[in-house]
């Protein structure tokens, strides 16, 4: 097994604060205590989203419990259907919308009586993480996947009239709850992600690592601490003469760190569990996206986003996110076609060897791949262009998961 590549590995951070020997040790020692931190901050938070999923696995098997469910449910998608005929640009956009009332509904004000409370109690707390993160991560997973559209949408998911109210709703009011800050989305994913196409110049590309060691992720993890804060992109703007988006992203920083700054000051243990918290949650659970949906690259293609970009399918397939691929080829295109898009360029994949697998998601790919390495389970479920056989499999995620470019 090859080991992490410092140099390639802190490439963002030293785009953004500078290769000065000392500073850039201080700066690697802060990312690697933010990593840590990262790990530290979601273990009980993700303890607490799989055990309340357990308990409610439970609660669902009582028969009057499920049909209760089910009934509300189903109640509250109609009228959620009707709603979006009259508010959202796109009509097949509702499920986004269902999150957005749910958050609205759920985390807002939960954060909202905290406020007012002032002492941090530890009920509201609970119901907070809840709220934010869902059972197993789903609703973390669904906010990324929406708020991930959201910032590909020129004019966002409403329509001109509710627009002027709720434009870009899940970046630039619902994100300060996840930690995540303005910009991130609409500006350095796209403007910087989709033009380097997790290729060397992109912030959070996982060439310098082999993505089946848990310790190159934490290197990782650390590093993205850089991207999280919005400092990485803001330096790539600068360093390629874009102007109009390093000063976007200038905005969206001085927004979001003064919201950090106030909360801390109107009581530190409110700002610690309520904003803290979850901004290392998000570097944590972005670093394993980031991660897993580039994880198999080509090293003699390194710009080849075919083959660096993994399609991920899964009967949760929140928004059609799996699709990444597709998404990557014509980002424009909405959520509902890309299954159809796949098809089309199938022939390409194949020729770039473009990876796919079934029956599984990212966090799935991430646990198997990188935390367990159990290269058999993905053997299984990798869906080859030509027929393999099992050894055939485990020697090309082998290939393409710890090979480094030049």
């Amino acid at each position: 097994m090859e080991i992490y590549n410092a140099e390639l590995g802190a490439s963002s951070m030293t785009m953004s604060l500078g290769a000065k020997p000392r500073l850039l040790f201080f700066c690697r020692g802060f990312a690697l205590l933010m990593g840590l931190a990262s790990m530290v901050a979601a273990l009980p938070v993700a303890a607490l989203s799989f055990g309340c999923h357990a308990t409610a696995s439970l609660l669902g098997r009582v028969r009057p419990l499920r049909d209760a469910y089910e009934f509300l449910s189903r109640a509250y998608d109609r009228v959620l259907d009707r709603l979006a005929q009259k508010i959202l640009r796109d009509s097949r956009d509702t499920p986004a919308l269902r999150l957005m009332v749910s958050l609205s509904l759920t985390a807002v004000p939960i954060f909202a009586v905290q406020l007012v409370l002032g002492k941090p109690r530890l009920l509201l707390v609970t119901a907070f993480y809840l709220a934010l993160y869902g059972l197993k991560f789903q609703r973390f997973v669904r906010m990324f996947s929406a708020s991930h559209i959201e910032a590909h949408r020129r004019q966002g998911y409403f329509s001109d009239k509710w627009d002027k109210v709720f434009g870009r709703y899940l970046e630039f009011f619902l994100g300060y709850l996840y930690g995540n800050i303005p910009e991130l989305g609409r500006t350095a994913h796209v403007c910087l992600h989709h033009r380097e196409n997790s290729g060397p110049d992109d912030t959070r590309n996982t060439m310098g690592y082999d993505r089946t060691s848990r310790l190159d992720f934490l290197w990782y993890l650390s590093d993205n601490i850089w991207t999280v804060l919005g400092l990485a992109p803001c330096a790539y703007f600068k360093a390629h003469g874009d102007e109009k988006n390093r000063k976007r992203m200038l905005g969206g920083m001085t927004r979001y760190y003064a919201y950090f700054g106030a909360v801390f000051i109107y009581d530190w243990r409110i700002g610690t569990m309520f904003v803290l918290v979850p901004i290392l949650c998000m570097n944590f659970i972005n670093a394993i996206t980031a991660w897993v949906q580039h994880a198999f690259c080509d090293s003699e293609h390194p710009e080849d986003y075919f083959a660096n970009s993994v399609t991920a399918l899964d009967e949760v397939n929140f928004m059609n996110e799996g699709y990444h691929l597709c998404h990557h080829h014509r980002a424009s295109l909405h959520w509902t076609e890309m299954p159809a898009h796949f098809e089309r360029i199938r022939d390409r994949m194949r020729e770039a060897g473009s990876l796919v697998f079934r029956d599984l998601d990212f966090m799935g790919l991430f646990v198997e791949l990188t935390l367990f390495r159990r290269m058999d389970v993905l053997a299984e479920k990798l869906v080859p262009w030509e027929p393999m056989n099992h050894e055939q499999r485990l020697a090309l995620l082998a290939k393409r998961t710890s090979l480094r470019t030049p």
